[in-house]
């Protein structure tokens, strides 16, 4: 190795890069990079790698799977101009939404001009302007009525609690009350995948969005399944608003989990419509890849009101929220089980 080079280690490029040490190991897996090994066995990322790394890095963010990056980097264009024109369409909202933001600036300084103070509250959302979409409504039982607000709903959200805490009770009021929102219920995995089917027949159009997303599934590593295809039935669903997803991971494996979870932050980032997925899997909920257009809400095992989580260590909720996931692999080995006390020990505590 040349000495007068710059080497970073993996956590120094990781961090230079903006993704997880965990999506550099993977792209290295996957043959896309080849970092330098030190005597000691170290992995050390140099210059050239890192510009390999970072156009891995940027293809992803436009929305590529593994394997079309893979077939980008080997001089297939067809994969980067579909993802260049959806950019393009998304560059386009934010430009319209730069304007509308430059008018209401004017608008304002034209006020000032006049002696006028703006409206409280008007400065704040002209710097962080609201999502437009909010919600309000009483709780359900098992809690008592009280009032619940969820203000500028992120794009990725997610909805964790131990079993007992009442979280699909509210994840199915949270739906009601959302404007034309889709409940998309774990009847998807039994009854729910022959309507599935008969749909994907009847309709073409919905059959080429849910088989496109198969194919992106299956290249970043996923499992085709029949709970797999019911599942993107209903997230491919047109008309809703939003979605809210009973336990995303039901019967998916960890590979399909983590390339499902990749998919769907993809599309928050081109401004898909909301999504509340319901999970207790820590490849779904990963805490350490959270970005900043997605939130945590957490039902408490006690039946106090659900409430927001910040993901980071030492937050309020953070490690009742860590303590809920668990692995893809101890999630099946549980998987609908209900903690119990043996009958001795239940009449002890009785006594």
């Amino acid at each position: 190795m040349n000495p007068s080079t710059m080497y970073l280690h993996t956590s120094e490029a990781a961090r230079k890069l903006g993704v997880s040490t965990k999506a550099l190991r993977l792209y290295e897996e996957r043959g896309l990079i080849t970092p330098r090994r030190t005597s000691a066995g170290y992995r050390i990322y140099d210059e050239s790698i890192m510009v390999r790394a970072a156009e891995v890095v940027a293809l992803r963010a436009l929305g590529l799977s593994l394997a079309q990056v893979t077939r980008v980097l080997e001089g297939e264009p067809r994969d980067l101009e579909f993802a260049l024109v959806l950019h393009e369409a998304k560059l386009g909202d934010e430009i319209h939404h730069l304007v509308c933001t430059k008018d209401k600036v004017h608008d304002l300084r034209a006020q000032l001009a006049q002696g006028k103070v703006p409206a409280e509250g008007e400065i704040a959302r002209l710097l962080k302007p609201s999502t437009g979409l909010s919600v309000a409504f009483e709780l359900p039982w098992p809690w008592g009525g009280e009032w619940f607000e969820l203000r500028d709903i992120q794009s990725l959200n997610f909805i964790v609690g131990s079993l007992g805490s009442g979280k699909t009770r509210f994840a199915q009021r949270l739906a009601k009350e959302l404007p034309d929102a889709l409940f998309v219920g774990l009847d998807r995995v039994d009854e729910g995948r022959s309507a599935s089917s008969v749909r994907l027949h009847a309709d073409k159009a919905f059959q080429l969005r849910v088989n496109q997303a198969l194919a992106w599934l299956v290249e970043e590593g996923g499992t085709e399944s029949e709970n797999l295809i019911a599942l993107l039935a209903g997230l491919e669903a047109e008309g809703p608003t939003a979605l809210v997803v009973d336990m995303v991971e039901q019967g998916l494996d960890r590979g399909t989990q983590e390339a499902l979870i990749a998919l769907l932050r993809q599309r928050a980032r081109m401004g898909a419509r909301p999504l509340f997925l319901m999970t207790r899997s820590s490849s779904i909920l990963d805490l350490a890849a959270m970005g900043p257009n997605e939130s945590i809400v957490f039902c408490p095992p006690n039946h106090s009101p659900p409430v927001q989580v910040a993901p980071y260590p030492g937050a309020p909720g953070y490690e009742a929220v860590a303590m809920c996931l668990a692995s893809p692999e101890v999630r099946e080995r549980t998987a609908g089980m209900v903690a119990w006390l043996p009958e001795a020990s239940r009449l002890s505590r009785a006594t």
